[in-house]
């Protein structure tokens, strides 16, 4: 069990999108963000209408001994509005400009896989406001909304040696001023939540790739708003993914990657030759905002040619000219 690499693995799914360039809390795609595995408040009027999700479901099989055991962690960002009291020593005024950054949270569930009845687990991360002293910015008041939800686990044996488990998150955060404010939704949601599973003593079966003897069940698994793949080093079968995004089994992180871009869509070498190209002012702006972004930068300008040499021209794979693809 690959730890280390799962983690990797979660971390780039649960910030794909948390900032994009040019990394600026004003530029417009900043201020609409999080794009990816956003379970909304039930009362948001998008998820009324359908065109939004405010829970998710996950199914896999698991190919079981005994004894074995089950562990779930959720994992999702919890929206931050930060707004700026003072930006100066010298001006005492507030100001109206606010932004929103998000902190990780996480929840661990270890299942009966024994059960027979449904097993619940609540979810309940209470609000919070803050007054902190920024070097940059003067005062900043950090405001957190209360979440919400539970986790619901069902087990149902499917044949002697293999189980299917249920996995359903919801979020169940009320509050009548959302009903169509997006923004504020998004302050109550769970932002890129997904889950990873792990067991010990079990197997999981690919729902990509299974063995033969186990195609048959694929179709009873449903899955809504994530896909499980299989986590780890190729060949291990003891971790999942329900992953928001597209992936396939056994996603890896990019050797010559030195860190994250928070945005998958660009490859690491453009997005360094953006960052060298900022102006002094744009950098300030960058430098003065999320912390993300500020160690994004700073690493950048530490080792940018170091990134760019080791990212430029790289070939993944080599073949026969004569070969088949």
């Amino acid at each position: 069990m690959n730890r280390e690499l799962a983690a990797k693995i979660a971390d780039a799914v649960m910030y794909e999108g948390y900032m994009l360039y040019p990394y600026r809390r004003s530029a417009l795609k900043n201020r609409q963000r999080w794009t990816f595995g956003i379970l909304y408040p039930p009362d948001f009027e998008e998820v009324r209408a359908r065109t939004e999700r405010s829970s998710m479901q996950s199914e896999c099989l698991l190919k079981t001994n005994a004894p074995c055991s089950l562990s779930i962690q959720l994992r999702f960002l919890h929206s931050v509005t930060k707004t700026v009291v003072n930006v100066s020593p010298e001006n005492t005024e507030e100001s109206n400009e606010c932004w929103d950054e998000a902190v990780p949270r996480s929840l661990e569930f270890k299942p009966d896989l024994d059960a027979c009845s449904p097993q619940r687990c609540a979810l309940n991360f209470p609000g919070s406001t803050a007054l902190s002293e920024s070097p940059t910015q003067g005062q900043v008041i950090a405001t957190q909304q209360q979440l919400r939800g539970t986790l619901s686990f069902h087990v149902e044996r499917l044949a002697e040696n293999l189980l299917k488990i249920a996995i359903d998150v919801a979020n169940e955060t009320h509050s009548s001023s959302i009903e169509r404010d997006r923004n504020c939704a998004l302050t109550r949601a769970l932002l890129s939540a997904h889950l990873i599973l792990s067991t010990d003593g079990a197997e999981f079966i690919s729902l990509l790739d299974p063995p033969e003897e186990f195609r048959a069940h694929l179709p009873s698994c449903s899955n809504i708003g994530n896909f499980p793949v299989m986590l780890g080093n190729p060949g291990e079968h003891d971790m999942m993914l329900c992953s928001p995004i597209i992936l396939y089994d056994y996603p890896q992180i990019a050797p010559e990657s030195a860190g994250d871009f928070y945005d998958a869509t660009e490859m690491d070498e453009m997005l360094t030759l953006r960052l060298m190209t900022l102006t002094d002012e744009e950098k300030h702006q960058m430098y003065s905002g999320d912390d993300h972004a500020r160690a994004l930068l700073e690493r950048t300008e530490q080792s940018a040619r170091e990134q760019l040499m080791k990212t430029h021209g790289v070939i993944r794979n080599r073949r026969h000219v004569n070969q088949p693809e």
